[in-house]
């Protein structure tokens, strides 16, 4: 092969891989973000040792995220945010009981978010949602509401086929969110307060928390209605 030919090879390989790689820094970047503001909290974390991390300089990630609040808001778009589109859909797929709808919801948010690092966002946002009040309500309008309008859609399906008892959906919607959110709280603080011999399964947690949640939701097991069975004794 002439020289020539061979140089002109090496140089396109050359703008290839220059090109792939400037495709992949956004992804990189957001990756470095997760890890530093899940290790370190929001205020803490500095753009410079993002950029780092992800082996780029400071100014190339200011060319994709202008500041620091718009990098954690791509991180929590990526990682969870971004999600609800896709489980929205499952849920107009979705063809079995409602009960069986409620255990898919708690392992595939457990399979997604609560087993990646990306379970650590909520705990941060309990710990430093008071002193960044546009993340705050950036995180109350990407994933506190569409959150919990899901759940909500699904609890309504379950009254409305009967499959489950008449409820208070604000509070049904908590009980809900309550285990996920004990599970991340669990992985990124109080588990490391507690003996070994008190470490949690999670997928036994939940499956606790599922029987607990479906023997309180289920039409047949109401305790209302068995108390005025009682009285007609």
């Amino acid at each position: 092969m002439p020289t020539s030919t061979i140089a002109h090879t090496a140089a396109s390989d050359g703008q290839v891989r220059r090109s792939r790689r400037k495709e992949a820094r956004p992804g990189e970047l957001l990756d470095a973000a997760l890890d530093l503001f899940v290790e370190k909290g929001f205020a803490a974390t500095r753009v410079e040792e993002v950029a780092q991390r992800a082996g780029v300089s400071k100014g190339t990630l200011f060319l994709y995220f202008p500041s620091k609040e718009d990098l954690f808001k791509a991180v929590v778009r990526e990682n969870i945010s971004g999600r609800f589109a896709e489980w929205n859909e499952e849920f107009d797929r979705f063809k079995g009981s409602t009960q069986e709808m409620l255990r898919y919801c708690l392992f595939s948010w457990w399979e997604r978010i609560g087993s990646t690092k990306a379970s650590g966002i909520p705990k941060l946002m309990m710990s430093e949602a008071q002193n960044f009040p546009e993340l705050t309500e950036f995180y109350q309008h990407e994933v506190i509401q569409p959150g919990t309008s899901l759940i909500e859609r699904l609890l309504r399906r379950g009254v409305t086929s009967g499959e489950f008892r008449p409820m208070d959906l604000k509070y049904g919607v908590v009980l809900v969110m309550a285990p996920m959110l004990f599970l991340a709280m669990w992985r990124h603080s109080l588990g490391s307060c507690c003996a070994s011999h008190l470490e949690l399964d999670p997928k036994q947690y939940l499956n606790a928390q599922l029987d607990m949640l479906l023997h309180g939701f289920s039409a047949q097991n109401s305790p209302i209605t068995a108390l005025q069975e009682n009285q007609f004794q």
